[in-house]
């Protein structure tokens, strides 16, 4: 039986536990291997409080979910059924497509897949005196409601998962230890990169501040820049396959 080749570089995930393989099988076809450090695991709500919370946030005229994980956990709760006239809004691609499996057949979603593409989309410009629902989960994206609500909109908060966190394992820090291959790590989170960077021994700590930065925002390249890195390159989203493309062209060419 053949033995599995050492990967010539890695890509560095900062998904949630169990969700890295997407960013794994982008970054295979460049031939590289993939470090998962997760920050945290997803753990779904199921409770009075979030049903109630989300039969609100369904009922308003502009809807708005914030990750993939939002739709699904939000979908196991209450169904999903638009009404005539209805917004159903998303921050990106996957979370769109995500709805779409849902049975939202129009979802409005932008170009530009952030909170601040997410703001501009038109459905959202003259929300004065309305009520919107926001689908998410504590932390992250944090500038979303006090945008609406500077519009003089009534935000319907629906927090529908937690992210709960999880420290780097043991073969995990021995494998950032040894690794002496070219890293790049896939930003699409400023949250997740802070936990890890709180998370990690100090010397891991600045070995990750050593690694080259694929940042899915331009607000993602001002935070890692702050944070203490400063190879850093801007991708053109935040799908694995963007991460993993800038990632492939960021290394160094032999």
């Amino acid at each position: 039986m053949s033995r599995r080749s050492t990967p010539s570089w890695y890509v560095i995930s900062l998904r949630s536990r169990g969700e890295h393989a997407a960013l794994r099988r982008a970054a295979a076809r460049y031939g590289a291997g993939l470090i998962a450090l997760s920050p945290w695991k997803l753990q779904l709500r199921d409770d009075a409080a979030a049903r109630a919370a989300l039969q609100a946030a369904l009922a308003a005229p502009h809807v708005i979910f914030t990750s993939p994980t939002a739709v699904r956990a939000a979908h196991v709760l209450q169904p999903f059924k638009p009404r005539r006239g209805q917004h159903w809004c998303a921050v990106g691609a996957g979370t769109a497509a995500a709805l779409q499996r849902a049975g939202v057949d129009t979802v409005h979603a932008p170009t530009r897949m952030d909170s601040e593409g997410l703001l501009a989309l038109p459905p959202l410009q003259d929300v004065s005196g309305a009520d919107v629902g926001l689908v998410t989960a504590p932390g992250g994206r944090g500038e979303i409601a006090p945008a609406l609500q500077a519009r003089g909109a009534r935000v319907l908060r629906a927090d529908v998962y937690a992210r709960v966190p999880v420290p780097p394992s043991a073969r995990v820090l021995r494998q950032l230890r040894e690794t002496d291959a070219p890293m790049v790590l896939a930003l699409s989170s400023g949250e997740a990169l802070q936990h890890v960077l709180a998370a990690l021994p100090v010397d891991l700590a600045a070995k990750l501040r050593g690694a080259r930065v694929a940042a899915a925002s331009e607000r993602l390249r001002a935070l890692a820049q702050e944070l203490g890195f400063a190879d850093i390159v801007v991708a053109r989203g935040p799908r694995p396959a963007d991460l993993a493309a800038t990632a492939a062209a960021a290394l160094p060419v032999a």
